[in-house]
């Protein structure tokens, strides 16, 4: 069987193969049936979708395999991401299910997991479930794909609204303007009222989705509006949220781009002045800019990189014991909160650091110089090896001795698509671009 599950599950264009209506069946069917088998008895299995007008069926069709193989399943219709995984733990649920390609477009939706721990099903499992899915296929009782169980959605989403609040306790956003851009996805229906509820003057844009303008143009993928109605507005902040709510990114008052190397710096430096850092280390990707680096250096808390991926990271957040790690995207975990990136937690968690420290979203940011970087995107039909590709590895050695001791070169594949992605850092950004564009050009020419 052909791997399926990629560093955040199953994921393509909704449709055809792996999400076209019988393989999603046959998803449902395996994910049940192994753990059914674990379990000893039918699993009690919670989905919930983001906005995309293919979510609905999707559901549908997966509810229908996983009710073949004697699971039960209940429909948090709607919701984030990461209120899928709380939701999942504290109902007691065995598995949670989310229907969501994340940042990506319409067109293209997803299957990911959660076990009853708030984690992602491990890689020894997801085989297990792909060996399923492959003997499965055009196989089954043929039950129909009826609507989910989703008498209890709203309940669901009241319980996961509490939650949030809770976080923040008894403190208040008054006086605080911002922006929300909630993507026209998951995040529409909640983040509005979660801010206006807690004190904050909120303007919101992106959130009246009609299934085919999630991540359109928006979200935290293309801050540009974002940026412009902070501006517009003398907003003393915004916050963008992606298809799924797991990740955010912030505009400063200035217009100012603040990423998740940006929210690591405020919050590392924020949960040190308290106490409150387990170890003095956090985590974060090989991605991250290497003036977050060291930057911390220079308060004596350690970096800790790991592979791209929120899966890598909280693998490395629970063996080191540190309290925050994340990704320059804008997702970020506290593991000691929630074992998935939460994008509303983390703007709860930076508005709460500028609440008690009576500084802006700009000022949290002294001490943190980032240097310059560029990142290319370049598609390409194989991933080879990149030292396999003779041409490949001579412009990479060329591009590593030309920013040797001033600045590094990242290269590496994306895990859920067809890209490569060439990644420098160094003094000037002019020079770094170019090189970056020569390198993407060999590499579309030789696996193009």
């Amino acid at each position: 069987m052909k791997k399926l599950f990629g560093t955040d599950g199953i994921r393509g264009e909704a449709g055809k193969y792996p999400l076209d209506g019988a393989t999603v069946r046959a998803v449902g069917r395996s994910l049940a049936a192994h753990f059914r088998a674990g379990l000893g008895r039918e699993p009690r299995i919670l989905t919930g979708r983001d906005t995309r007008e293919s979510g609905s069926w999707i559901e549908s069709e997966f509810h229908a395999g996983a009710r073949e193989a004697g699971g039960t399943c209940e429909s948090a219709a709607v919701i984030t991401t990461p209120g899928v995984a709380f939701l999942t733990v504290v109902n007691g649920f065995d598995a949670g299910v989310v229907i969501s390609a994340s940042h990506n477009p319409f067109q293209d939706n997803g299957i990911k997991v959660f076990t009853s721990s708030g984690k992602k099903l491990d890689e020894v499992a997801e085989r297990a479930v792909e060996k399923g899915i492959g003997e499965g296929l055009g196989t089954g009782d043929a039950v129909g794909a009826s609507e989910p169980d989703a008498s209890r959605a709203e309940a669901f989403a009241a319980s996961y609204a509490e939650y949030l609040v809770g976080e923040f306790g008894d403190r208040s956003l008054s006086g605080i303007r911002m922006v929300i851009d909630c993507a026209n996805g998951a995040a529409s229906h909640i983040a509005p009222t979660l801010f206006a509820r807690l004190g904050a003057e909120v303007s919101v844009i992106n959130h009246s989705p009609d299934g085919r303008n999630i991540n359109a143009g928006c979200g935290s993928m293309h801050l540009e509006g974002l940026r412009e109605a902070v501006l517009a507005g003398g907003a003393d902040l915004g916050v963008a949220f992606d298809g799924d709510a797991d990740r955010a990114l912030f505009v400063d008052s200035r217009g100012e781009v603040v990423d998740g190397d940006g929210v690591l710096w405020i919050m590392s430096s924020y949960l040190s002045a308290h106490g409150l850092l387990a170890k003095p280390l956090i985590v974060a990707t090989v991605m991250s800019n290497i003036g977050l680096e060291l930057a911390l250096r220079g308060r004596g808390i350690e970096l800790v990189r790991a592979d791209v991926g929120d899966r890598y990271v909280l693998e490395e957040l629970l063996r080191t014991g540190a309290s925050v790690g994340g990704e320059q995207s804008g997702h970020v975990i506290f593991p000691h909160r929630s074992l998935v990136g939460d994008g509303m937690l983390t703007a709860l968690y930076v508005l709460e650091a500028m609440h008690e420290q009576g500084l802006s979203l700009a000022e949290m940011l002294e001490g943190f110089t980032r240097y310059p970087q560029t990142l290319v995107n370049v598609r390409v039909s194989e991933k080879r090896p990149f030292s396999e590709v003779s041409e490949i590895a001579a412009a990479v050695a060329e591009v590593e001795s030309m920013v040797e001791g001033k600045g590094r070169l990242l290269l590496r594949y994306s895990g859920t698509e067809n890209l490569a992605r060439v990644m420098i850092e160094g003094e000037d950004q002019s020079e770094i671009e170019s090189l970056a564009r020569s390198l993407a050009d060999t590499i579309g020419k030789s696996l193009g």
